[in-house]
């Protein structure tokens, strides 16, 4: 049975060669290609093989989420998971509108793998899996990068389920703002690799390049009243905490897209990322010592724990839990 793909971006620019490159291999293969505007997005938007939502088409959706979400929010992005969810999507798979994609960016997508396996890492740089320069992902904590990772040689090989799956970008990959500012780009990523990440792993992973499967779909809502720089940092840490009560695994993959990045103002990104930096071992700690409960009934009880949590932190506001709430509602009409 052939798989119903939804690719999905959420953007404020006119058509570019990259949303059109992106429309085009949708197009091609039957794929839906959705992409959420915003406030500042242009007042006519027109892009063949693009399913292109406006805030007024958004609010026309009914959708309880499209109702409530602020504007100028990456977490916009929400409604358009809402909107392939509930399109009956098996497959959604989350990009940015300066990722290029590579030929092999439209390879079929498997859910099980058998891969090399970690556990019981803690904080694991996974980037050192695929090059032996000096670079972390951004939203790993910063007092952990001269920490090594066990040798890939020495990881077993094992049949996993990964309904999560984080593919890497070359040229400009997603690294925080004091990489940038002090450490050299473009960087490339090797093509030779591939590692699941299980319990007791932490890695953060982004939306530029990843691949979700339903049983996770509830997994990715991105808060919307945090640091625009860790909405989707924190997405990741509390979808893993919740993927090991269901003896899953986050797989990392070889680059299938190289970043153009937009154009962005260094410092702000710095700043935008002062709560990660001085938070996200806090936050490992506060999710690993929520007592959550296995099963997939039970991820949405637990995505509540897990922002109810932060909200307790003071670093995601109260107001984001209504808006949770009106997401998991969501979802819960369409099935």
């Amino acid at each position: 049975m052939k798989d119903k793909v939804c690719v999905i971006v959420t953007s404020i620019a006119a058509p570019n060669k990259i949303l059109q490159q992106l429309a085009q291999g949708c197009s091609e293969r039957e794929y839906h290609f959705i992409v959420i505007g915003d406030q500042a997005s242009p007042a006519e938007f027109h892009l063949d093989g693009c399913d292109f939502y406006d805030l007024k088409r958004q609010k026309q959706t009914k959708l309880k989420f499209a109702q409530l979400c602020p504007t100028r929010r990456y977490a916009r992005k929400n409604i358009g998971y809402l909107l392939a969810i509930r399109d009956d999507t098996s497959i959604i798979i989350e990009t940015d509108d300066d990722n290029i994609p590579y030929q092999q960016f439209w390879d079929r997508r498997q859910r099980i793998q058998n891969i090399p396996v970690l556990q019981n890492g803690g904080w694991v740089n996974v980037y050192r899996y695929f090059t032996d320069k000096n670079i972390w992902p951004r939203g790993f904590p910063l007092e952990k990068i001269q920490e090594q990772v066990p040798p890939y040689q020495s990881l077993n090989a094992t049949e996993i389920d990964c309904p999560i799956q984080q593919g890497l970008a070359d040229e400009n990959p997603d690294v925080d703002a004091i990489y940038r500012l002090v450490l050299p780009l473009p960087q490339t990523f090797t093509t030779e690799r591939r590692v699941a990440l299980t319990n007791g792993c932490w890695c953060p992973f982004n939306s530029q390049n990843t691949t979700w499967w339903p049983d996770a779909f509830e997994l990715l809502y991105l808060p919307s009243y945090c640091s625009f720089r860790m909405t989707d940092i924190w997405r990741s840490f509390i979808a893993q905490r919740i993927v090991w009560l269901n003896n899953w695994a986050v797989l990392f993959h070889e680059p299938t897209m190289k970043q153009e990045r937009n154009v962005h103002n260094l410092l702000r990104d710095f700043n935008d990322e002062i709560p990660g930096y001085l938070h996200n071992s806090e936050i490992r700690e506060a999710l690993e010592s929520l007592p959550l409960e296995s099963g997939i009934e039970k991820i949405s009880d637990n995505l509540k724990l897990c922002y109810e949590k932060l909200v307790n932190m003071s670093l995601v506001g109260r107001e984001e839990l209504q808006l949770l709430d009106a997401w998991l509602g969501d979802i819960e009409q369409f099935r």
